[in-house]
């Protein structure tokens, strides 16, 4: 089996990477199937994670204005797939040009197209002008046209398939980054509460850190730990000075040990605004430690079950997800339920349990 994986770039930090490092690895080694990842302008660029060996690497240029980008990136890929003659083609380039890529190429094999983000991706702000929504309603429609193109859609949840009108959707979850022994599990015992992900609109720290003056006023022993890619634009160091809780918010760049940083943390918190799916839940939750998480669309409600592994609460309700963090910081019993509920119940997004519905994917394309 021979697939090719086409993405802007494997070298950042972000989810997707993680993903297609976990996925195209087991596929290559345990599957052993003929992968290649194809990547943009990538030239030289060194990987933040740890991809097989067996894999083959490859790039694409395209620069220039808008006419000769799009003329320099429909003749790279076309090339390249027609030398490397793919059973199936998978694109996991969240952006317009990915959706798009069956018009702009053609389909001379079988194509699959990965979702990793939500829709809500296009809304950069909270108040949007006219002249926003009239450019988010016309990318949406483009987004719909490219989608139905393709010989399978994949989103990651159940909630996904509600941005979307198709026919051709499946859902295949991400497999979890890691499992670890019992004995590596987190004691939920430090005074820790984690956050992993970029600063950004879409991961809401702005509305975490509101959240977090509501736990530091009653135990500023507590510390909140967010890890990921700064921003000067967000501007959250300002907000925890100007919020007073500046002694216990740790802003951290991305490290590629983060499973060490799970093991320490007695709560995870996500407060994004929307997701895709929630990768940094998973992995929290193998690790023995339960989550709290606005209910944003999506991915959230299909990993978490409030009372059981964590808690959910409404979307922007930041005073509930205040109170959620300290209904598992004074009650250490239910803390450690929920934790070992987590570990158990996220076993099925073991990579053994994912590959195989692929794989069954990939034959399905084939033979048809």
């Amino acid at each position: 089996m021979k697939i090719v994986y086409i993405t802007n770039g494997v070298s950042g930090p972000g989810g997707l990477e993680r993903v297609l490092s976990i996925k195209a690895s087991y596929f290559a080694d345990t599957m052993e199937y003929d992968i290649h990842i194809l990547t943009l302008n990538s030239e030289g660029a060194d990987l933040f994670y740890d991809f097989s060996k067996a894999i083959s690497f490859h790039t694409v240029t395209a620069k220039g204005n808008p006419f000769s980008y799009i003329r320099q990136y429909r003749k790279g890929i076309k090339n390249m797939l027609i030398s490397l003659e793919p059973d199936v083609v998978c694109v996991c380039d969240d952006g317009l040009k990915g959706l798009l890529l069956p018009y702009i190429i053609g389909k001379p094999f079988p194509m699959v197209y990965e979702r990793h983000v939500s829709k809500n991706i296009q809304i950069k702000k909270e108040a949007s002008s006219f002249l926003d929504q009239l450019k988010n309603k016309i990318t949406f429609k483009l987004m719909d046209l490219g989608a139905a193109k393709y010989d399978k859609f994949v989103v990651l949840t159940n909630g996904n398939t509600k941005e979307w009108h198709l026919k051709n959707m499946q859902v295949i979850p991400n497999p979890l980054s890691f499992f670890p022994k019992r004995e590596d599990l987190s004691t939920l015992t430090n005074k820790k509460v984690l956050a992993v992900g970029k600063q950004s609109f879409q991961k809401g720290y702005d509305r975490l850190l509101q959240s977090w003056k509501l736990v530091v006023d009653k135990y500023p022993d507590w510390a909140l730990d967010i890890y990921g890619t700064k921003s000067e634009k967000e501007a959250l160091p300002k907000l925890a000075e100007e919020l007073g809780i500046t002694k216990s918010v740790n802003f951290y760049a991305p490290v590629k040990n983060i499973a060490n940083k799970y093991q320490e943390a007695s709560i995870y918190v996500m407060s994004s605004r929307y997701e895709g799916f929630g990768m940094v839940l998973t992995e929290a939750m193998a690790y023995g430690v339960p989550c709290v998480s606005f209910d944003c669309p999506h991915g959230p409600a299909d990993i978490i079950t409030t009372g059981k592994n964590g808690i959910l609460v409404a979307n922007h309700d930041s005073e509930a997800l205040g109170n959620a963090l300290l209904t598992l910081i004074e009650d250490d019993e239910k803390r450690n339920a929920m934790g070992a509920t987590a570990r158990v119940d996220v076993a099925r997004y073991s990579i053994k349990k994912i590959a195989k519905e692929w794989g069954n994917l990939f034959n399905q394309l084939i033979v048809n």
